[in-house]
């Protein structure tokens, strides 16, 4: 049965809403987490139109001490949220109008649309801050454990094959390099959300004598020198939703680093590498199999990768056959992209505390890495010192391996005679190649994972980090 016609809108309508409609169409249960920065978009409209003199300096007043005692309910959890008043801005309007007769006002040259454009705005900008900080947070933890174990090497990996060895530090020197680049894509999205769309209105902005640009600098929509920064067109403000899917996309980044780094902790975990030890109180154990320690902490973070692409092909899809300007559809928008903010903090928070219960069994490494084959290459460039074309170089470390492997022995374990007759250019010193501590003291050059190196960038990272 259709109910009595909607404040806010009713006007035009003899009859209510269906309950069912209500029901279906509400989103207040979701953007109910808009409330402060609605209610601070609020206190801003409302100071503009003090300032502008379409409303006085004493309902300013009495409408501020509204919404302060609003925004104290909703901070202490107290706010009664009805479903029947559709979304996060009626509720408190209705709500303030009640305590408030001037609140009657405050809507004046503004529309839902150019609201909800500027609480999601104000919603990246912190959402943004809030990603940097976890990301800072996991990096921190990363560099930790790389400072516990600065000296221990490991085999790197190419196809999932023993490449070539490389410290510890400087693998988990690459996370912290995705992780950054992420914290950068971050700080961007909320650059582009520091452009306030308050006064556009429905689509077309109003006829009042406003001040937008009073309204953004009060709410701190400003450029580095503190001018304010207004959207151009307000057609565009209200359906725009790039910041939505930079954001999600963003954040899809982060699950996709996240992911790679959960992979190879998962593999370093098996028996079968068992380079690091996972803490019990990121693990879980088998209802069946009782010796199991089972790495879901990270197993979980590869899966929730695919839910934040997830969250970002959703929106992808919601905005990419609407027309211009505001369509219903946009509702949708909201439900993704607070998933994809909660889940990538939440993994980034997980991942940092498995990382700082992460321990190093540092023997595995050590004989892993003490695997003369991971320094083929080595004697490859042995040879290009000595003048050999490093193709011809190349073949003849291929024919090296193929020889050790055909006589069973390792590749330092050949005897001079056996180099020496695949290529002239071998001297007595080949053998030199395969001397670890030598070999990673040749990577010298920027970002290889020489001990010269590794120093410098542990000093990068920690002044990086603060």
């Amino acid at each position: 049965m259709a109910k009595k016609a909607q404040a806010t809108w009713g006007g035009r309508f003899s009859t209510g809403t269906a309950e069912l409609m209500q029901k279906f169409s509400e989103s207040v249960s979701f953007d109910a987490r808009l409330a402060p920065f609605d209610l601070q978009g609020s206190r801003a409209h409302s100071a503009m139109l003090a300032h502008v003199g379409l409303i006085t300096k004493a309902e300013r007043d009495a409408i501020h001490g509204g919404l302060d005692a609003i925004l104290a309910e909703v901070l202490a959890g107290k706010f009664k949220w009805s479903t029947k008043l559709e979304d996060v801005h009626m509720n408190i309007e209705h709500a303030l109008t009640k305590r408030v007769p001037a609140a009657a006002k405050l809507h004046t040259a503004r529309s839902r649309n150019d609201q909800v454009a500027t609480d999601m705005r104000l919603y990246f900008k912190a959402a943004c801050t809030d990603v940097i900080q976890r990301l800072d947070g996991a990096q921190r933890a990363i560099l930790a454990v790389a400072e516990a174990n600065a000296e221990v090497l490991i085999p790197g990996y190419t196809h999932m094959q023993r490449a070539q060895p490389v410290f510890f530090a400087h693998h988990l020197f690459a996370y912290l390099e995705m992780l950054q680049r992420d914290a950068e894509r971050m700080a961007v999205v909320a650059d582009h959300a520091n452009w306030c769309p308050l006064g556009s209105g429905a689509i077309a902005g109003t006829t009042l004598p406003i001040d937008r640009e009073f309204a953004a600098t009060a709410l701190g929509f400003v450029d580095a020198k503190g001018r304010p920064r207004v959207t151009q067109n307000s057609m565009d403000a209200v359906s725009d939703r790039d910041t939505y899917l930079e954001f999600a996309a963003a954040c899809a980044t982060i699950g996709v680093h996240l992911s790679r780094m959960a992979e190879d902790l998962i593999l370093w975990a098996s028996q079968e590498f068992k380079f690091v030890e996972l803490p019990d109180a990121f693990c879980t154990g088998s209802s069946l199999m009782p010796q199991k320690k089972n790495p879901d902490s990270l197993e979980l973070i590869r899966g929730k990768s695919a839910r934040l692409q997830g969250n970002l092909h959703t929106l992808l899809t919601l905005v990419k056959g609407l027309p211009l300007t505001y369509n219903r559809d946009l509702q949708e928008d909201k439900p993704p992209i607070f998933d994809s903010h909660d889940q990538t903090v939440l993994c980034l928070e997980v991942l940092a505390g498995t990382m700082a219960g992460l321990t190093v069994n540092r023997d595995r490494c050590t004989a892993a890495v003490a695997d003369p084959a991971l320094l083929a290459t080595d004697l490859a460039d042995y040879l290009v010192r000595a003048g050999v074309a490093f193709r011809d170089a190349h073949h003849a470390v291929g024919a090296v391996v193929r020889l050790a492997e055909q006589k069973k022995v390792p590749l330092d374990r050949l005897t001079h005679v056996d180099v020496k007759s695949v290529h002239e250019k071998f001297g007595a010193d080949w053998v030199e190649s395969f001397h670890l501590t030598k070999a990673m003291k040749r990577r010298t050059g920027t970002g290889m994972p020489g001990p010269a190196q590794l120093r410098r960038q542990f000093a990068r990272w920690r002044k990086l980090l603060g």
